[in-house]
């Protein structure tokens, strides 16, 4: 059998069994182009059999109390956490980011299966006071059922960890597509769930390259009652409208533009950190970094100036080489994008600071970038870069922040620097985003909601809130109870 190492196999998990297949699709590294492994490159047929398998399962599962169901996690959370370093070195092999990244991923997405271990025990109906004397009101939480989950490829342990661990806490079974980009981490950690005690088919991997397909499978089939995905905006609306017929429960983590605002009576050493933190982390490549940095006139020079120093202090290259804290981009479609937003903003009067050309470490490095003087009619500040660069944006006065903060379709994360407690409530507040990180630029653990508003999606994901999305409320009402 194909074998990622000697630990984890290179194949789909369906109903407990690793499946092959004579069309496969190969995994490279995009640090040095090479390949890693070819994975089954399974199709619509394949994402029914797992449907199947998830159905099968669902009753012996859900049947399970909340305690049972959270000690497999926690074995589960276990035997990731042992294998953290194997993980991390997978993880950058196939995804690029740095090492020291990739193992507080392993971290971060291995606190989704401990939180959720506990949680799951937690999910409380009530008692509603009776409107007659005969009559008793309950509420009971039940597991919604055989769930589908669309994983992306930026954070390919943790993106799936988060849908999975409550899903599986809650009672469900669930079949998940990781990312063609990066699915090796998908099967790591699923044959490491199936070493902790998972039963056959309750976790469910697809790997595939025919997204659309396999996604159409899963919004047409009714006994998927629920759909969890992250990605792009674009593909999120077709599979909104995919599930209409068959009425599922969604989840739709999508797109982003982040503003982060940095008004004059911000720390300014504390701003650029925040910054830094959060735009260049995974190369840029996150949806909830930085996408446009909105500076008030009063700090604008000083900042531009410290934001620059810092980034060109960043050491650009493999993720597995030592003292490299910026990898690859993932894909020469992503190099593209990033070049064309560059160039469009130069050619319209921005100037770039630092940076804005390829690095010589690879075709898929390119240089933090630090670019000035943007206005909000660029392109650069109306997409989603995903890249490493920040584009500044000069504001004069706090309603000046707020109007170009929410001038987006996106409302899935904002960040604000400011040392001013009252401007800092203000400005929260009326921010159209699902998250808000005031003086800080990494806000995500398993603790808190994670979502947005607007066109960045529907539910949350992490703390109470994502066991939620995995369960159904029941009403009950005893009748003749004084006969």
């Amino acid at each position: 059998m194909n074998m990622i190492s000697k630990k984890f196999p290179a194949a789909a998990l369906i109903d407990g069994q690793w499946i092959t297949s004579a069309k496969t699709f190969s995994v490279s590294d995009p640090a040095t182009g090479a390949e890693v492994a070819t994975v089954p490159d399974l199709g619509a047929g394949d994402a029914t059999r797992a449907i199947d398998a998830a159905r099968r399962a669902l009753p012996a599962w859900s049947a399970k109390t909340a305690k049972e169901r959270g000690a497999i996690l926690k074995r589960w959370f276990d035997l990731l956490t042992a294998e953290t370093e194997t993980l991390a070195q997978l993880m950058t092999t196939e995804q690029g980011k740095p090492l020291a990244e990739a193992r507080a991923e392993v971290a971060y997405g291995a606190s989704f299966i401990e939180w959720f271990a506990e949680e799951g025990k937690r999910a409380y109906g009530r008692t509603i006071p009776t409107t007659a004397a005969s009559k008793r009101y309950l509420t009971i939480k039940q597991p919604i059922g055989v769930v589908a989950a669309i994983a992306p490829w930026n954070f390919p342990i943790a993106m799936i960890t988060r849908k999975v661990a409550p899903a599986l806490a809650s009672g469900c079974t669930i079949v998940v597509k990781p990312a063609a980009e990066t699915p090796l981490c998908a099967l790591a950690i699923a044959k490491l769930a199936m070493d902790a005690g998972l039963p056959a088919g309750v976790l469910n991997i697809v790997t595939t390259t025919d997204a659309p397909a396999v996604g159409k499978v899963f919004c047409d089939d009714s006994r998927v009652r629920k759909l969890s995905f992250t990605g792009s905006t674009e593909v999120g609306k077709v599979l909104y409208r995919q599930c209409a017929d068959t009425v599922k429960k969604l989840t739709l983590e999508l797109g982003g533009n982040a503003p982060l605002v940095v008004f004059d009576d911000a720390d300014l050493d504390q701003a650029v950190a925040g910054a830094m933190a959060s735009k260049y982390r995974n190369a840029g490549q996150t949806c909830v970094c930085a996408n446009r940095i909105l500076v008030q006139s009063g700090i604008y020079d000083r900042f531009a100036a410290a934001l620059v120093e810092a980034v060109k202090k960043l050491v650009v290259g493999p993720g597995l080489e030592a003292g490299t804290n910026m990898g690859p981009l993932i894909s020469s479609e992503a190099i593209a994008k990033v070049e064309t937003l560059v160039s469009d903003a130069v050619k319209q009067g921005a100037k770039v600071l630092t940076g804005g050309a390829l690095d010589a470490a690879g075709p898929l490095f390119y240089r933090p970038s630090v670019v000035g003087d943007v206005t909000p009619d660029m392109s650069i500040v109306r997409e989603e870069i995903f890249g490493p660069v920040a584009a500044l944006v000069r504001f004069d006065t706090e309603a000046d922040a707020i109007r170009l903060a929410n001038d987006t379709p996106f409302g899935l994360a904002a960040y604000v620097f400011t040392q001013n407690l009252s401007r800092a409530w203000r400005v929260a507040e009326r921010l159209d985003a699902g998250m808000v990180g005031v003086n800080e630029g990494i806000f995500s653990n398993e603790v808190v909601p994670f979502g947005g508003v607007k066109e960045s999606g529907l539910g949350r994901e992490g703390a109470a809130e994502g066991l939620e999305e995995y369960l159904e409320v029941k009403y009950i009402c005893l009748g003749a109870i004084d006969a």
